[in-house]
């Protein structure tokens, strides 16, 4: 019983590390696994019940304590679920521009299953994370259908690729935070003219293996959300954040922009760890200004990698009248 006791009062009390404000991978990690912390929580407090409930005072305590953590989680995450009501986006499109958005793991090297992937769902834009120069050569092929690019080969887990079937405008390779970390900066124009302005991140986390605390990431939402202020045109921001969208920086990040999550109301898609569905987090997202909405969102198939693919299709809402046409 006390082994069962010691894990009631963790998991009572880890889901409010976030809330210290602490940059460390350790508070950090308690915003990553909020569903998996609901879960363990309410085994925790069917197995105190079951193995010799006393009705002892401490017990209470325990039982409420755990009661209380879990509802403060559910509360967190409730959004984000397929329960909550969602705003369905039946806007009149006035163009509509499809990415294809995966951190495909640098140590994969199933390039025909992630190709297959491209095949399937057919994107004007493709983005890759985490690829190297072994992906740039098994990825190849999509020039003939994507010829416009901007290639990122790195060997440290922070390279990208993006591949366009149009040209892209003011292309910006940019390293805001860390010097190896690369972010790409462009404009995408529609069919009608209208230039819609476009961020790929794909930030350093906090964790054991890289950054000690989440300030370099967390520095470098809140310099993109700077940036995104002060465009006058429709808005894309993607990629692999790191971070979990009921995060306080991410939902910081959201307010500061005003954009929007097309999750909401969807499902939580969680995109990793691709090998365990019990370890699976939703770090992988795309948020869009308001003159924007998605009408489709799918999670990909497994393609060899850590990190499940997203598919989106971002559509201009007809009402909005752009202030300037391609560039």
């Amino acid at each position: 019983m006390i082994v069962l006791y010691i894990l009631c009062v963790f998991f009572a009390i880890s889901a409010f590390f976030p809330a210290t404000g602490n940059p460390h991978w350790f508070f950090r990690t308690a915003d990553f696994v909020r569903l998996q912390s609901i879960f363990i929580e309410i085994t925790l407090l069917g197995l105190l019940v079951f193995f010799g409930w006393e009705f002892s005072t401490f017990e209470w305590i325990l039982a409420g304590s755990l009661l209380f953590s879990s509802m403060y989680q559910l509360l967190k995450v409730y959004k984000y679920s397929s329960y909550h009501p969602r705003r369905i986006p039946d806007f009149p499109s006035d163009g509509c521009v499809s990415i294809l958005a995966a951190n495909v793991l640098q140590d994969n090297t199933n390039f025909d299953a992630f190709l297959s992937e491209c095949n399937t769902y057919n994107p004007d834009l493709i983005l890759t994370m985490e690829s190297n120069s072994e992906w740039e050569k098994g990825l190849s092929s999509l020039e003939e259908t994507h010829p416009f690019s901007v290639k990122i080969p790195l060997e440290n887990y922070y390279g990208m690729h993006l591949y366009s079937k149009k040209e892209l405008h003011n292309v910006s390779i940019q390293f805001q935070v860390e010097e190896e970390v690369p972010s790409i900066f462009f404009d995408y124009t529609l069919d009608n003219g209208t230039s819609l302005f476009f961020v790929c991140l794909h930030p350093a986390p906090p964790s054991p293996t890289e950054n000690e605390t989440s300030k370099e990431r967390d520095a470098e939402l809140m310099l993109t959300g700077k940036i995104i202020r002060e465009q006058d045109k429709p808005t894309v921001v993607c990629g692999d954040m790191n971070d979990v969208v009921w995060s306080r920086v991410t939902r910081l990040f959201k307010k500061m922009t005003g954009m929007i999550d097309p999750r909401v109301g969807r499902g939580f898609f969680p995109t990793y760890h691709a090998g365990y569905r019990f370890m699976r987090f939703p770090l992988d997202h795309l948020f869009h200004t308001k003159d924007l909405f998605v009408k489709t969102m799918k999670r990909t198939t497994n393609f060899g990698s850590d990190h499940f693919g997203m598919y989106y299709e971002i559509h201009l809402k007809k009402k909005y009248n752009p202030h300037s046409t391609q560039s």
